[in-house]
């Protein structure tokens, strides 16, 4: 029997990014249960991003943070331009944010082979010397600033493309914590700090612990640390992607691990 048949697995994604992730874990036998921590919305006021998709043309770079900043601002960037800069260069922090620019046509993608963050990209060869260049980074409203700092040190002028807020859903857990108390949820997974501090708000006092005594799958170790903090016992740091996130499961369950 493979590790993860009949594993409740909570997966804590956008609805919009469920899906695809639902999918392979019942194609593996595991149960998958959707309890989005984020919630996509566009930008209050949209001026600010067609203003800088009117401008790409005049950029040398495009960075995309994630496959939410793709999906985002491709329906802004299809509306205003009649196509994309055949000079622009294009990048992205993961192998799932250039994943989605190629489905979206942009063949030649510069993305790190191994790493999925802000320090893996600004580790390109292509990205060390961007000094007088012009940069737009493609992102949701906030956020880190490493990329954009880090770049502006080397000389290159930056600006963001802010094409979607993050916010915590409204939503009534009570199901949520009847399927753990059941004994239905197996292991959480996390894919961004804030995700996790919305967990933590949106299970409440009668959900924490349940929480905290449940491994709990991270891609990033910054992600990682903020679950630490908030007091889950178990956590595992996996390799970027769906792909990352299963093999870890597998292995995690294959194994037993065993409670400390």
């Amino acid at each position: 029997m493979a590790p993860l048949a009949g594993k409740g697995i909570l997966v804590t994604r956008p609805r919009e990014q469920a899906a695809r992730l639902s999918q392979r874990l019942q194609a593996i036998g595991a149960r998958p249960i959707v309890f989005p921590t984020i919630e996509i919305a566009p930008p209050a006021d949209p001026t600010r991003l067609h203003a800088v998709v009117d401008r790409l043309g005049e950029c040398d770079w495009a960075i995309f943070i994630s496959p939410t900043a793709v999906a985002a601002a491709w329906p802004v960037v299809q509306s205003r331009l009649a196509a994309w800069p055949a000079t622009l260069q294009v990048a992205a922090v993961g192998p799932a944010s250039a994943q989605a620019l190629r489905q979206q046509g942009i063949a030649a993608v510069h993305a790190p082979e191994q790493g999925a963050d802000s320090e893996a990209l600004l580790a390109l060869p292509e990205l060390q010397q961007v000094q007088g260049q012009h940069i737009v980074i493609f992102r949701g409203e906030g956020g880190r600033e490493l990329l954009a700092e880090t770049l502006r040190a080397r000389g290159a002028r930056v600006e963001y493309a802010e094409c979607y807020r993050r916010r915590r859903p409204s939503v009534d857990p009570a199901a949520i914590l009847a399927a753990w108390r059941r004994g239905e949820i197996d292991a959480v997974t996390v894919t961004s700090s804030e995700g996790m501090q919305n967990l933590f708000a949106l299970l409440g006092e009668p959900g924490r612990a349940a929480l905290c005594a449940t491994p709990l799958f991270a891609p990033h170790e910054r992600i990682a640390a903020a679950a630490r903090a908030l007091g889950v016992k178990r956590v595992v740091v996996t390799a970027p992607g769906d792909e990352g996130l299963l093999t870890t499961l597998n292995e995690w369950f294959a194994h037993e691990q065993p409670q400390p």
